[in-house]
C-alpha cells in the first residue's frame, strides 16, 4: 500500500513539474510576441572572409524573438567555397543572385557519384591511378537564382561558387523547430575555418560560427582518422581565411549539369540500405522565378509562387515553406492573416507600404520597405501591402510546411463566406454597402489591382 502511495506521489510531482515547465515555456513565448512595434531592418553584424562575407540580422530584435528565427546573408565571390558546417535547426535558403554547387552529407546514404570518371575522361591515362582509386561522394546539386534550398538540421553541407558573379544567399533558420533541443540561439558548427579577426565582427557574431575540429586532441583525431598527426595539425591550425575561402585552381568534382541522367554520372553499384528512395534522393530545391508556374496569377495585380511540402516533400520533415511574390506597380497584397505560421519577409526588389495590426488591435507597422530589408509578420497578425510605382517583389519564409492564410478580400475571403445580414448588423451599414464589401473584389484573389480610390 505504501509503495503504491509513493508511486502515485512521484507521478503527481513529475506531472506537476512537466506542466510547470510547459507553463513557463508558454508564458515566455507569449511575452516574446507582445510586440509594440515592427520595423524593417538590415543586417547589423558583418563577418569578413577571404572569399566573401556573412551579414547577420540581430536575432535579439523582438520580431525575430517572436518568430523564433535567425537570419543572415552569405555573399560568395567567384571561385569561393563556403566551408562545410551543420546547424541544430532546419534552414531555408533563397538564392538572390548567382549560381553554384551545393553538397549535403546525409549519414547512412551511399556515395553514388564518381568524380574520378570525369577526371579520367578529361585527362586520359595520366589520371588512371586516380581513377582506379576513385572519388565517390554523395550528390552535388546545382543551385541558381530564384531557388529555395532546404537544409535539414544536423546535415553537413558546403557551397561552391563556380560562376562568374557573386553568389548571394539569404538564410532563415527556424530556431524554435522541434529538431532543435538547444536554446533558441543562431549557431553553426563548422568542420573547417573560423570567423576571421578582420572587419566589423562583434563577439556574439564570432560565437555564432565556430570550428569544432580544433578542440579535439590531435593524437585522438589522428588515431580516429588513421592519418599522421601532421595532417590533423593542418586541420586544426588557426588561419585568418574566415568562413568562405578562395579555391586555388577550381574544383574538379562532378557537376550536376554534365554527362547523363540529367547531367550527373550516377554509380548505382553496391548494396542498398532502403533509404535511397526517401531521404537520400529527395529534392532539396525548387525554383520560384518561373513565370509560367505561378500558383496565383492576376493580369492586373501580379503573381505568387508557393513551395510547401506538396511540392518539395523534404519540407514535411522540416516544417517550413516559402512564398515568392511579385506585385505590379500600385497593386495590393490584400489584408489577410496567417493561420498557422510566422512569415519572415525579405524584399528582393522595389518597394511597398506595409501595414501590420497586432493582437491588441493597434497598428504596429506602417512603413515603406525597400530592397534588402527584412521584417516579420507574426501568426494571426493581420497585414497588407501596397506596391510602389516600381512594383514590389519579396520572398517569405514560413514556419509551417503547409501554411494557410485567411484573406479579408477576394473570392476566398471571410466576408465572401458570410451572409449579408451578418455584415450589415456587424457594421451597422446598409445591405447594399454590405453587398459591396462582400462582392466588389469577388473575382480577384489576395492579389488585387489598384482600386478606384488609389492615388
Amino acid at each position: 500500500m505504501s509503495s503504491t502511495l509513493v508511486l502515485a506521489l512521484f507521478l503527481f510531482l513529475h506531472a506537476s513539474a512537466v506542466l510547470g515547465q510547459q507553463t513557463q515555456t508558454d508564458l515566455r513565448e507569449a511575452r516574446q510576441c507582445r510586440i509594440q512595434r515592427i520595423s524593417a531592418s538590415r543586417p547589423t553584424n558583418i563577418i569578413q572572409s577571404e572569399g566573401g562575407l556573412t551579414q547577420l540580422w540581430n536575432e535579439m530584435e523582438d520580431q525575430f524573438q517572436c518568430a523564433g528565427v535567425g537570419a543572415f546573408k552569405n555573399v560568395l565571390q567567384p571561385n569561393s567555397l563556403s566551408l562545410p558546417n551543420f546547424h541544430p535547426s532546419p534552414r531555408l535558403v533563397y538564392i538572390e543572385r548567382g549560381e553554384g554547387l551545393l553538397g549535403i552529407s546525409y549519414p547512412g546514404c551511399p556515395e553514388t557519384y564518381d568524380s574520378s570518371q570525369r577526371s579520367s575522361r578529361e585527362e586520359g591515362s595520366r589520371q588512371g591511378k586516380r581513377g582506379s582509386e576513385g572519388d565517390l561522394h554523395q550528390k552535388v546539386h546545382r543551385i541558381r537564382q530564384g531557388d529555395i534550398v532546404a537544409l535539414p538540421a544536423g546535415a553537413a553541407h558546403w557551397c561552391f561558387n563556380d560562376g562568374n558573379e557573386e553568389l548571394v544567399a539569404i538564410s532563415v533558420t527556424d530556431l524554435n523547430n522541434q529538431a532543435n533541443q538547444l536554446d533558441q540561439k543562431l549557431r553553426s558548427f563548422y568542420l573547417a575555418g573560423e570567423p576571421s579577426r578582420r572587419g566589423q565582427e562583434s563577439e556574439p557574431a564570432r560565437q555564432t560560427f565556430q570550428n569544432i575540429i580544433r578542440a579535439f586532441d590531435e593524437n585522438l583525431m589522428a588515431e580516429a582518422f588513421d592519418v599522421p598527426v601532421e595532417t590533423v595539425r593542418n586541420m586544426q591550425k588557426e588561419t585568418n581565411r574566415g568562413l568562405i575561402v578562395k579555391v586555388e585552381g577550381g574544383m574538379r568534382m562532378i557537376r550536376p549539369d554534365e554527362g547523363e541522367e540529367g547531367g550527373e554520372m550516377y554509380n548505382d553499384q553496391g548494396p542498398h540500405n532502403g533509404l535511397e528512395e526517401t531521404i537520400c534522393n529527395m529534392r532539396i530545391h525548387q525554383n520560384l522565378d518561373t513565370r509560367g508556374q505561378a500558383d496565383v496569377y492576376s493580369r492586373q495585380a501580379g503573381r505568387l509562387h508557393l513551395v510547401n511540402m506538396q511540392k518539395l516533400p523534404i519540407l514535411r520533415y522540416m516544417d517550413m515553406s516559402a512564398e515568392k511574390g511579385h506585385l505590379f506597380p500600385n497593386a495590393l497584397y490584400s489584408p489577410h492573416w496567417s493561420m498557422n505560421s510566422h512569415s519572415i519577409i525579405y524584399v528582393t526588389r522595389g518597394d511597398a507600404q506595409v501595414q501590420v495590426v497586432g493582437h491588441n488591435g493597434q497598428s504596429i507597422m506602417d512603413q515603406r520597405v525597400s530592397q534588402g530589408e527584412m521584417f516579420v509578420v507574426p501568426q494571426y497578425f493581420a497585414s497588407a501591402a501596397k506596391a510602389g510605382t516600381n512594383g514590389f517583389e519579396w520572398v517569405s519564409i514560413k514556419t509551417s510546411n503547409l501554411p494557410m492564410k485567411s484573406p479579408l478580400v477576394g473570392y476566398t475571403s471571410v466576408f465572401r463566406a458570410m451572409p449579408i445580414d451578418v455584415i450589415t448588423n456587424s457594421y451597422q451599414i446598409s445591405p447594399q454597402d454590405a453587398r459591396d464589401l462582400k462582392l466588389n473584389r469577388g473575382q480577384q484573389s489576395v492579389l488585387a489591382s489598384p482600386g478606384r480610390t488609389s492615388t
